[in-house]
């Protein structure tokens, strides 16, 4: 009579210890899609449906939202969520695609530079805006800036 011998099972590297930065890039994905969703349909029905729609939309409409810290605030999570949003969706497709060393790097690195620049200056654009910018022609100002 012959023994079968028991399958011999691969030896399996020990976990990785620490976050899995993998998988909460995954859950944020799939988070901020659906914030951004609710977020930006939000502003368009806002910016183009209520009131007098898109032939509102000029430098007036746009300095009176910015003057409310709400519509500040909600323009900048727009900005965060959409810049992280693309760049986490940009360096799957990077790691996709480039095999890992120098060239995943530069790019990898390239896409947090240029969403770190893009998320600085659109934050100051949104909290340092001047809804009354001096020497501009009044029928352009929003109503609550005095006559300069």
């Amino acid at each position: 009579m012959s023994v079968i011998e028991a399958p011999r099972t691969p030896v399996r590297p020990a976990p990785k210890r620490g976050p899995n930065l993998e998988k909460w890039g995954w859950i944020y994905m799939r988070v901020s899609g659906v914030v951004l969703i609710v977020l930006i349909f939000t502003h368009l029905f806002v910016n183009l449906l209520v009131g007098e729609g898109v032939s509102a939309i000029n430098f007036g409409f746009v300095a009176g939202k910015w003057a409310d810290p709400f519509w500040q605030w909600w323009d900048v999570a727009m900005l965060w969520l959409a810049l992280i949003h693309g760049s986490n969706g940009m360096r799957t497709i990077v790691n996709d695609y480039t095999n890992p060393g120098t060239v995943q790097k530069i790019l990898k690195g390239a896409l947090f530079g240029s969403a770190v620049v893009l998320i600085v200056l659109g934050t100051l654009v949104v909290f340092t805006f001047d809804p009354c910018p001096a020497g501009s022609p009044a029928d352009l100002l929003p109503s609550f800036c005095s006559a300069q």
